[in-house]
């Protein structure tokens, strides 16, 4: 009997040499006459292993990293195939701390199937959902959904059962379903990793969207930074309309569905979802103004869904197992998982999955084991390039869309990015400005505009700070942080203002001031 090996083929895995390990064990295998299957799989999300090689064993899979290719001989002869010991041995995957104590619902299969492999997704529980879907009405698949209490893991957090109720109620045809695959936050992965190491989860979650409002065409709106996702997501979409999981005869049901990748325009505003169903229709990616809401007149003018990757991809397990079953995990009336993703100066950087109400601090220290310097954490960026940044005071704060919100703050599409004591916040404001300036499509003046002369304020008052920063420069910066944030047409302009005014807030000292000026 062969022995079952498995290195990933995420891209993140990819960067640090996992196509080299995989091509080194086949040659040590070939030399040693041992026929290996080399099973190149998702990523677990443990970043800091990779590449992370598995080896199947009768007690499950073991895990060694991370992997370099001058480790492969030393790993053959430590007899790595059967579980032998070994400096990079991590133990049984599956017993890894870091893993052990994740909810994964979303991400269950990542890192265990071969992504392409449909006799893999089915093995475990794949299209379950679609099938229970084609035997229901769309009014009861967007019930299901509403009453699991999912909303939008892009950012905004909308109830995406009302979105889809609206579609499915709109006068028009034809109607779509959009995915927003254009995942540009700093600090995100998680869109990327399903879509590279479980593509049939989006295709089956895009499939019972359009079942439920009536749409026969679908398309996925990909970054276009992201080629081996886009390979991979066109050789699946492929082999679900053969197996008849896509195309005229949904399993035989006689309803229709449809699936094209698009590559994205390569521009941060394109990731709102108006600017996104502009440069979908090969038009310049600009801010269109609401109402009308896409969910009455989107793409090409007709009712659209438009769900981030990580919402479509949680809807089949809703189908599958329930509504109540997704709810519930979470708290509050932020309800099922949430991918949180671990970046900066972190020392385990990688994907977590767990339910709503795990706290900053449970996600930095017990999971992230603190910063990769071993410095103190002295901020944290949650939600992207235009989230808030939280101090130390505030890491107990549970994951939670409301709690977020009272804290002045966004969860955003899950990515914590980790700052130690040396960092700049200053700096780090200057950064969030002078990106809204590069990134802003132009439509509306206070994002335009806005953002340049913000970015000249900040200059001005770090260049000034030493000598002690002029009180009448921070009230004119927080006065266009508010006309950024009441005047701008999207929230590319509209959440500029969350890091700058945050670092004021917390960080005075860093701009120059005492807390009290920085309150005033």
């Amino acid at each position: 009997m062969n022995i079952t090996v498995y290195v990933s083929r995420d891209s993140g895995a990819l960067a640090v040499g996992a196509e080299a390990v995989a091509n080194a064990i086949l040659a040590q295998a070939a030399e040693r006459g041992i026929t290996v299957d080399l099973v190149r799989n998702g990523s677990r999300g443990l970043y800091w292993l990779e590449p992370l090689v598995e080896v199947e064993t009768a007690e499950g899979r073991v895990a060694y990293g991370p992997v370099d290719r001058d480790d492969v001989p030393g790993l053959f002869e430590a007899d790595f195939l059967h579980g032998g010991a070994h400096p990079l041995a991590q133990g049984l995957t599956e017993e890894i701390p870091y893993l052990k104590a994740q909810q994964r619902l979303t991400f269950r299969r990542v890192g265990i199937t071969d992504p392409l492999s449909l006799d893999d997704y089915r093995a475990y529980e794949g299209y379950r959902g679609l099938t229970q879907a084609l035997e229901m009405t769309p009014a009861e698949i967007v019930a299901a959904v509403t009453e699991s209490g999912l909303r939008g893991r892009g950012g905004a957090a909308f109830p995406t059962g009302i979105k889809w109720n609206t579609v499915l109620e709109a006068v028009g045809e034809p109607k779509y379903i959009v995915c927003n695959a254009d995942e540009g936050d700093s600090g995100t992965f998680s869109d990327r990793m399903v879509m590279e190491g479980d593509p049939y989860l989006l295709i089956e979650g895009m499939a019972i969207a359009g079942l439920a409002v009536g749409a026969e065409q679908g398309y996925i709106y990909l970054r276009s930074e992201y080629p081996h996702a886009e390979a991979i997501l066109n050789e699946a979409i492929a082999r679900a309309g053969a197996a008849g999981y896509l195309g005229d005869n949904l399993r035989g049901s006689g309803k229709r569905f449809h699936l094209e990748v698009r590559r994205a325009a390569g521009a941060y505003v394109c990731g709102e979802e108006t600017a996104l169903l502009e440069s979908l229709e090969g038009k310049r990616g600009q801010v269109r103004a609401k109402p009308p809401l896409p969910a009455i007149k989107g793409l090409f003018q007709r009712p659209t869904v438009v769900n981030n990757v990580i919402s479509l991809a949680s809807v089949p397990a809703i189908l599958d197992k329930g509504p109540a079953f997704y709810r519930d995990y979470g708290m509050g009336r932020s309800r099922g998982t949430l991918p949180i993703q671990l970046t900066g100066n972190i020392r385990r950087g990688g994907l977590v999955e767990l339910g709503f109400g795990v706290s900053l601090k449970e996600l930095l220290y017990d999971y992230g084991g603190g910063t990769a310097s071993g410095r103190p954490i002295k901020a944290v960026q949650v939600g992207g390039p235009l989230g808030a940044y939280l101090p130390a005071e505030q890491f107990d704060i549970p994951l939670d869309y409301e709690a977020f919100i009272a804290a002045q703050g966004t969860v955003g599409h899950g990515g914590i990015v980790v700052f130690d004591d040396t960092a700049d916040m200053a700096h780090m404001a200057r950064h969030a400005m002078a990106f809204c300036a590069v990134e802003s499509c132009g439509k509306c003046t206070p994002c335009r505009i806005g953002s340049t002369r913000g970015v000249e304020l900040l200059d001005r008052i770090i260049a000034e700070r030493d000598k002690g920063t002029d009180s009448a420069q921070v009230t004119l910066l927080r006065e266009l942080c508010d006309t950024l944030l009441n005047g701008s047409l999207c929230a590319l302009g509209g959440m500029t203002p969350f890091p700058v005014l945050s670092a004021l807030e917390h960080f005075p000292a860093d701009f120059g001031l005492v807390a009290e000026t920085a309150h005033a």
